[in-house]
């Protein structure tokens, strides 16, 4: 599959998109209140934030990384909307989140979790050079797969 061109609107402090007037599916919406959410907890330091990700201008889905880095690594996730699975967009997003950390701290470990099954996310992070670092308890997901991301 080829990789598939993507932008990333970040995500503002409050929520809202920084680009004005972006049409924002149903799904997306809840996306800026939990994004704020997650900003009063962690904090809101760009580039470490979320964003949107559009594909030919349409909002396809969303990533982030889960908070600012700490002790040398983030966690990135990424989650493409239901109909627009399969079209690689996921491995973009993953493969955006990447640069921009690296631009950022070149240095920076870089990490992932997953269901604990294989899945496509599973197949993404591999294909992007994670590799499976073992079995940990989230506080709030349970069980989850733990992937890294070498430094540099």
């Amino acid at each position: 599959m080829e990789r598939q061109a993507i932008d990333l609107i970040q995500i503002g402090l409050d929520g809202v998109p920084a680009e004005a007037g972006l049409a924002l599916p149903t799904a997306a919406k809840e996306v800026c209140a939990t994004t704020a959410s997650l900003y009063r907890s962690v904090g809101f330091e760009p580039p470490w934030t979320g964003y949107f990700v559009l594909s030919q201008g349409v909002v396809t889905g969303t990533c982030a990384f889960t908070a600012p880095p700490r002790d040398g690594r983030v966690e990135i996730a990424y989650f493409t909307f239901p109909e627009f699975e399969g079209q690689g967009l996921a491995t973009s997003m993953a493969r955006a989140l990447i640069g921009i950390a690296r631009a950022a701290q070149p240095q920076i470990k870089i990490t992932a979790q997953t269901l604990p099954t294989p899945n496509a996310s599973n197949t993404i992070l591999q294909k992007l050079g994670f590799r499976y670092s073992g079995t940990i308890d989230h506080p709030e997901d349970g069980e989850v797969w733990e992937w890294h991301l070498p430094a540099g």
